[in-house]
C-alpha cells in the first residue's frame, strides 16, 4: 500500500520506454563537436604541453630536484 503523497509523485513522473529514449537522444546530423571535437581537443591538449614545456625549461625557474654534490655537511659542535 503507498501513501498518497508517493502515489501522487510518481503519477508526475513520465515513464519512457527505452525506445523512446533511443530515438530521442539519436543525432540526425553531425553537429560541431562532432566534425571538429577531437581536433579542438588536440589542438588544445598541444598547446598546453608546449606551454608547460615552454614554462619549464626557458623562464629560468631553479627547480632544486637534488640536494647531492649541493649540500655539504659541517662538523658537529659538542658545546
Amino acid at each position: 500500500m503507498m501513501f498518497p503523497l508517493t502515489r501522487n509523485a510518481l503519477r508526475r513522473f513520465k515513464i519512457r520506454s527505452i525506445q523512446q529514449i533511443r530515438q530521442s537522444h539519436e543525432k540526425h546530423s553531425p553537429d560541431f563537436h562532432d566534425k571538429y571535437g577531437n581536433t579542438v581537443l588536440a589542438s588544445g591538449s598541444a598547446f598546453c604541453v608546449v606551454a608547460w614545456v615552454f614554462t619549464a625549461t626557458q623562464i629560468g625557474i631553479e627547480w632544486n630536484l637534488s640536494p647531492v654534490g649541493r649540500v655539504t655537511p659541517e662538523e658537529w659542535n659538542d658545546k
